[in-house]
């Protein structure tokens, strides 16, 4: 029986599990047909092509005949009914679908004996330029599901896809896998108006899903529960991530990038990120089978975790939004260009963080210059951050703004800011000066121990802050803000729960700072100061 085309034309419309097959033609999708009948209209079912999903058979090269025969025909979608199938390298083609049925899981085999046959399909050529990222950056075809110049396309379903024999990239020599390994779950090269959505990654391997010069992208209703970064969405325009849950206690979990792996510079801009739930604070696996269980305390991991604009930044971020996420148990929001690119117009609004371990909030303009000779120094500006409430912050980094010297961030409004810490800072802390670390790879932790309990400023023009309350969960003799070579800077109705003592704000090399409406400080206007607490 054929599934009537109207409902197959649903599946690009969202209505894609309750729609993609009849009752009657998921009866028929395993049972004998005339041969040399593959399909039930334009459903292609693996099995029919001698795929067997018993977890043990390798089923490549029947799911990828599935594939081939859905873009002969010029489109459909490859069904994957309940069962494991283990896989090598498959295929994405323009006009298909990969549809995960409830209970269908597409499983990377496990790389092939030294010298044995098979295995995932051989990384590109190294090119020139592929020394500007890292080495899984610059690969695309040594992965469970890859395309290349492709159109129309998706995954979709309530299945599961796991990367068991993935490799995470942190192998003996750190660049390559093995003779036949691979080490992403889902990569994309070159492709425009594809979708990603319901299905989960456990284990994705050195990207759960990495997609690299793809434009009209939706991300939605994923659940990714892995040992590296979540997502990677590098060099794309037009993008849209959204609902989705990503545990990555060992790597980023949203990340979008603009590398040099393409060949060339080109900008990830226009993305919405929006409802989203962040965390590295799971063991592997524990959040897709509920147990949710916590690492144990001294368990030595990062808990990173989080959404991150960078590191890689060569092509730069123009127009992007994030919006009503949760961090949980990892490493704050950052932005962060250091490759020479700009990264502008940004909107962030509506984030509720806990457990936070590093700084709340990362802004980081550097040069670390990861990329061709001769190429200026971007550019940080226009920033808006708003609705933020962090609790349970480590004390050891506080939110941090940072240009460099000559390169200041510039343009940026951050209110309505709530950010509780454990506290504990001493006044040895709050005179140190961290280091400028112009090149350096940009995490919070290059700074060490921060002078301030609340915001450290350095090499910022023209910020805004208003509505900002730090409190500690301890004494903190820490000043709650520290500015070092800031121009104009205004603050109103700012709060900090401090020691008898401590300052308010430690100023070093300020032009046209203004104060006022805040508890505890006098309204102050100063036009230029080298060095002034109160």
């Amino acid at each position: 029986m054929q599934t009537p085309r109207r409902d197959l034309l649903k599946l690009a419309g969202g209505g894609i599990a309750a729609s993609l097959m009849t009752t009657a033609a998921m009866r028929a999708a395993d049972s004998p047909m005339a041969p040399g009948v593959h399909s039930i209209g334009s459903v292609y079912p693996v099995r029919r092509f001698g795929a067997v999903g018993d977890g043990a058979t390798i089923d490549t090269t029947a799911v990828n005949k599935a594939i081939d025969a859905a873009a002969a025909a010029g489109g459909g979608v490859v069904h994957f009914s309940a069962g494991t199938y283990a896989c090598y390298s498959i295929h994405l083609k323009s006009n298909v679908t990969l549809y995960l049925d409830q209970g269908a899981t597409i499983l990377a085999a496990p790389t092939p004996a030294d010298g044995a046959s098979g295995g995932y399909d051989a990384p590109e050529p190294d090119a020139p330029w592929h020394a500007y990222q890292d080495y899984g950056h610059s690969h695309w075809h040594n992965s469970l599901i890859w395309g290349e110049d492709i159109h129309d396309c998706g995954i979709a379903g309530p299945g599961r896809i796991w990367g068991k024999g993935l490799d995470r990239g942190w192998g003996s020599d750190g660049t390559v896998e093995p003779r036949g390994g691979g080490n992403k779950s889902i990569a994309l090269k070159n492709c425009h108006n594809v979708f990603l959505k319901d299905f989960s990654i456990l284990q994705g391997g050195w990207f759960g899903i990495l997609v690299t010069g793809v434009d009209n992208l939706t991300i939605d209703n994923l659940t990714i529960d892995t040992n590296r970064d979540g997502m990677d969405i590098d060099c794309c325009r037009n993008v849209r991530v959204s609902n989705c849950t990503v545990n990555s206690p060992w790597d980023d979990a949203i990340v979008p990038k603009s590398s040099f792996a393409l060949g060339y510079a080109r900008a990830t801009e226009n993305v919405t990120i929006s409802n989203c739930y962040v965390t590295g604070a799971y063991e592997l696996g524990s959040l897709l089978d509920g147990t949710l269980r916590k690492f144990s305390v001294g368990t030595k991991v990062s808990r990173t975790g989080r959404i991150k604009l960078g590191t890689e930044s060569n092509g730069g971020f123009k127009n992007i939004a994030i919006s009503n996420c949760i961090f949980e148990g990892c490493h704050g929001l950052a932005l962060e260009t250091v490759d020479g690119a700009l990264l502008e117009d940004i909107a962030i609004t509506n984030i509720a963080m806990r457990d936070i371990v590093s700084a709340p909030i990362f802004l980081r303009f550097g040069a670390r210059m990861r990329g061709p000779a001769n190429v200026p120094i971007g550019r940080l500006r226009r920033v808006s951050i708003s609705n933020i409430v962090a609790s349970n912050v480590d004390p050891q980094q506080c939110s941090i703004l940072s240009g460099i010297p000559g390169h200041a961030i510039e343009d940026v409004k951050i209110s309505d800011v709530f950010i509780q810490h454990r506290g504990g800072g001493t006044r040895e802390q709050a005179a140190l000066r961290p280091p400028e670390m112009d090149n350096g790879y940009p995490e919070p932790n290059m700074f060490g121990v921060t002078p301030a309990q609340g915001f450290y400023l350095r090499h910022v023009e023209n910020i805004d802050m208003s509505h900002i309350e730090i409190a500690s969960l301890a004494p903190d003799a820490r000043p709650g803000f520290t500015l070092d070579n800031v121009k104009d800077a205004d603050f109103l109705r700012i709060k900090v729960q401090r020691a008898e003592g401590v300052p308010f704000f430690s100023l070093k090399d300020v032009e046209n700072f203004t104060c006022s409406l805040s508890r505890g400080v006098p309204d102050t206007t100063l036009a230029q100061v080298t060095g002034k607490t109160f």
